[in-house]
């Protein structure tokens, strides 16, 4: 399957734009004080777990679409 370069430049910025959002959100989620994501001995919580299993899958499938659109892109440029 060959891939447009615009849909592979998308592809890239979108895998880009996945690690800065997830790594922003993990960040704020550690440094959590409401009381959602720990509790008050310090202790993770149900909604840190949610969110980090999210946090982690997004890192994953943000990898995959990026390395996707930065083969599409190197390919084009042959």
């Amino acid at each position: 399957m060959k891939l447009s370069r615009r849909v592979s430049w998308f592809l890239l910025v979108f895998g880009v734009w996945s690690w800065v959002i997830w790594v922003t959100f993990a960040k704020n989620l550690w440094k959590d004080g409401s009381g959602l994501a720990f509790d008050d001995a310090g202790n993770p919580t149900a909604y840190f777990w949610v969110h980090l299993a999210l946090a982690v899958t997004s890192f994953i499938l943000g990898t995959a679409i990026g390395v996707i659109g930065f083969r599409g892109v190197r390919a084009a440029k042959k």
